[in-house]
């Protein structure tokens, strides 16, 4: 009796009521109340058969078998005879998992946390987690200063032994941080000291930008940055001692003291190296910064380090350790370092990988490499070939890592994840101005055609102004060397009088031929020939195109068109070092381009264009970033014709305004105007009989000045715009969506024009005029510009305002196109 009694209790501590005797042997075993657990799966977790003799022991390890199988929240245990039944009550399965209030905290991230604790819909609940859970939720509130933060969980109880769980935060505001203390500074002042502080204490109203709440790991990063502050300054010996952080009775606002020990300057006595620098002892002393009887640095010591290990990186050691072990000699304040180097092995890469490239193919990425299978591992190549794959318009990023092979110590693959965005692009504009009223057009251009990295361009463009069709394509890599061809044929109908210049109609058509050869890994050079067909119609003369006009016009029908047949000769050169071929942030681009006609053309002309962009980040992300942009352009004609001098042909006029060169102005309208020149003629004739006008001299002519641009020979464009983060819009979007604040400047003149031709003319015909020749004579425009890719292509909102302008100028405040980003 005894011993049942002291089974009884034993069992009943742990929750189970066992009823049996010392021992007996088992003729059955039954298990009631199960639901979802199969018999025979609870079977196996009970460590004897039918047939087996069986004590209190034998019987409590079954039980605690049934309860680590995970399945049970209660099990009952008795003995009906020899026969051995278990009542057990399963845990409940999770049906739903609801979060309701959270805020700082994201749905993805919440569940990414409990399924790491196995709470997961379809799995059976662990009541025993879900407080856990609930504390360290409530722990993290608590790091970001939310101290009045609070986490529910309510379980609702459904049919089958199913359950819903919901998550119910009440996260609340962060506690304000009211004052920062720092207690044993006497070299520096808290001013000094807090100055480079990312958390700051009672901010105005108006700085919204500052970070006036607490967060436990903003404040650690803070106590590095003093640490640091002293250590770069030669303070050795400096030590943060403590950091007390007291809250207010509400929980809303909190102090922070922190105490320091300063301690005094060391110099460094002497540098030295110890080690394996792998047969590189003599550049890595050379390229050591640190110097004798200077400060001690903290920051130039880091750099040290990291300037080694990317040193050795780059000759296959992926995986140095650089230590610098400072020896201390406290009477007379000097520190000696040794720089201790361990190369490790050198490592070699055997096989290079892909992922996220379901467009592109594998060997289009693969031709962008720069670190070479069977080669060692160079960091330098491998970052090499990341920016090569950025720079590729159809890839939005790219991430890489390197993964040790397993069972070899001195191989790794290269696993590059690339995310790919739309290659192919719509491109279509329109907008809305007060000459050229509605516009629109529209074309294809694809990028990556069929995945093979080359470019496919099928177009038909309509504008009030242009219709045009044209085919182009292009192979980067014709050559494995990297050579490129590619060619075009085009189809052009222009109305100049619906584009803001003077009336002209001009129809083109021609091909053209271009290649392209890599001079390093920067640097290309292009060379092209093509031939043009102009038909030019319905010629308005004006003043400066009187004496082309003169030249080339059939003086039996000055009324008919003109027809010129062109072959041209294109040479350019290209340097890029942007970091990616889509929203670059860094590097810079410069390009010059030289064209001319062949002598036996029937227009002899030059054309010299320059574009230049640089691009200045501001922040260590680069989500701040300056660029500057420049553009320039000349042209004339050389040789003559019939004793007269070529000049540029008008079509080959440079032209200025809209959303591609200057915003804010109408398209085309920035420029020198058409001058008509116009005899003032009386009635009245010497010989009455014969009737007619009397013309009056020259010096009495009547000038008309056009509203409308007929372009120059020469042009200047510029730009200053400020890349920031776009508001409101969530980080996933951040590598498709740039916002930039602008200012564009620009020009075009005519170096051919001379005003003085015109000085005989009356005063008040003369004031008429501008000096179209006059490279003062800028605009210049300020605003905002926000541009998407879409699936559609690349889109341009702008919104500009006019800051100078010249007389006759057509603004336009906004403007939108889809086709080209800048």
């Amino acid at each position: 009796m005894i011993r049942k009694i002291a089974l009884a209790v034993l069992l009943a501590v742990s929750g189970t009521e066992v009823r049996a005797a010392d021992s007996f042997q088992v003729e059955d075993i039954e298990i009631r109340g199960l639901q979802r657990v199969a018999l025979g799966a609870a079977l196996t977790h009970i460590p004897f058969n039918v047939g087996d003799t069986l004590n209190k022991f034998r019987i409590s390890q079954s039980i605690k078998s049934l309860y680590k199988s995970g399945h049970f929240n209660d099990i009952t245990v008795y003995r009906e005879g020899n026969r051995l039944v278990y009542r057990v009550r399963e845990r409940e399965t999770i049906s739903e998992i609801i979060f309701d209030g959270n805020k700082d905290l994201k749905d993805e991230q919440l569940i990414e946390s409990l399924d790491g604790n196995n709470i997961r819909v379809g799995e059976t609940l662990d009541r025993t987690v879900i407080s856990g859970i609930e504390m360290g939720l409530e722990d993290f509130y608590h790091s970001v200063g939310k101290y009045n933060a609070d986490v529910k969980t309510e379980i609702t109880h459904l049919p089958r032994n199913r359950v819903n769980i919901k998550f119910v935060f009440n996260e609340g505001d962060a506690a304000a941080i009211k004052q920062i203390n720092i207690v044993g500074n006497e070299l520096f002042t808290d001013a000094e000291l807090l100055e480079d502080f990312e958390l700051t204490s009672d901010s105005p109203w108006w700085n919204f930008m500052a970070q006036d709440r607490y967060q436990k790991q903003t404040l650690q990063g803070d106590m590095e940055k003093v640490e640091s502050y002293y250590l770069d300054r030669g303070y050795l010996r400096f030590a943060v001692d403590s950091t007390q952080v007291s809250m207010t009775p509400d929980k809303e606002k909190v102090y922070i003291t922190m105490n320091v020990t300063e301690g005094e300057q060391y110099t460094i006595s002497g540098v030295d190296f110890v080690g394996n620098m792998a047969g590189f002892e003599s550049t890595i002393r050379a390229l050591n910064p640190i110097r004798p009887d200077k400060l001690y640095n903290g920051a130039l010591v880091t750099y040290t380090e990291e300037m080694i290990s990317k040193f050795l990186g780059r000759f296959g050691y992926a995986y140095p350790k650089v230590t610098t072990i400072p020896e201390i000699n406290d009477d007379d304040k000097t520190v000696k370092l040794s720089i201790s180097v361990d190369p490790g092995k050198r490592i070699y890469v055997e096989r290079i990988n892909f992922q996220g490239n379901d467009v592109t193919a594998d060997r289009v990425l693969r031709r962008e490499m720069r670190q070479l299978e069977g080669a060692w591992l160079s960091n330098s190549q491998v970052e090499g070939s990341k920016l090569w794959l950025q720079r590729l318009p159809y890839i939005e990023s790219v991430e890489f890592e390197t993964n040790q092979i397993p069972g070899e110590d001195d191989l790794v693959e290269v696993d590059f994840t690339v995310k790919e965005q739309p290659s192919g692009s719509f491109t279509a504009g329109v907008g809305y101005g007060s000459t050229t009223k509605l516009s629109l057009n529209a074309g294809i251009q694809q990028n990556n055609f069929l995945g093979t990295g080359n470019q496919l361009g099928l177009s038909v463009n309509t504008v009030s102004y242009s219709r045009s069709a044209q085919i182009s394509y292009t192979d980067p890599y014709f050559t494995v060397d990297g050579i490129s061809l590619g060619g075009q044929i085009f189809y052009n109908q222009f109305d100049a009088g619906s584009a803001n210049l003077v009336q002209y109609n001009n129809k083109t058509y021609g091909v053209g031929l271009n290649l392209g050869f890599p001079i390093d890994e920067y640097i290309r050079l292009n060379f092209g020939v093509g031939y043009k067909h102009n038909g030019i119609t319905q010629l308005q003369t004006y003043e400066q195109i009187a004496r082309f006009y003169e030249i080339y016009a059939d003086p039996n029908d000055p009324d008919g068109g003109l027809e010129f047949k062109n072959f041209d000769l294109n040479a350019g050169i290209s340097r890029v070092t942007l970091n990616r071929g889509t929203f670059p942030t860094a590097g810079s681009s410069q390009r010059l381009n030289v064209k001319m006609t062949t002598p036996n053309s029937d227009v002899q002309y030059f054309k010299v264009n320059l574009d230049t962009k640089w691009y200045f980040p501001l922040s260590n992300d680069q989500k701040w970033t300056v660029l500057t942009r420049f553009r320039a352009g000349y042209g004339n004609g050389y040789g003559t014709v019939d004793g007269n001098d070529q000049i540029l042909p008008f079509w080959e006029n440079f032209r200025a305004g809209g959303s591609e060169t200057l915003r804010g102005f109408e398209t085309n309208i920035v420029g020198p105007r058409a001058i008509f020149r116009y005899p003032v003629c009386v009635p009245g004739s010497p010989d009455p009989a014969a009737g007619g006008n009397v013309c009056l001299s020259p010096d009495q002519d009547i000038i008309d000045v056009s509203q409308r641009s007929v372009g120059g020979n020469a042009m200047i464009l510029g730009g200053v715009e400020l890349i920031v983060p776009t508001p409101f819009l969530d980080e996933s979007y951040a590598s498709s969506v740039r916002t930039s604040l602008f200012v564009d400047v620009g020009n075009v003149w005519d170096t051919e024009f001379n005003i003085d031709d015109y000085a005989d003319l009356p005063e008040d015909q003369f004031d008429l005029l501008a000096d179209f020749s006059d490279i003062g004579r800028f605009r210049s425009s300020a605003g905002l510009s926000v541009q998407w890719i879409s699936p559609m292509g690349p889109m341009i909102f702008s919104f500009a305002k006019a800051i100078r302008e010249e007389p006759g100028d057509d603004t336009s405040f906004f403007s939108f196109n889809i086709g080209k980003t800048f």
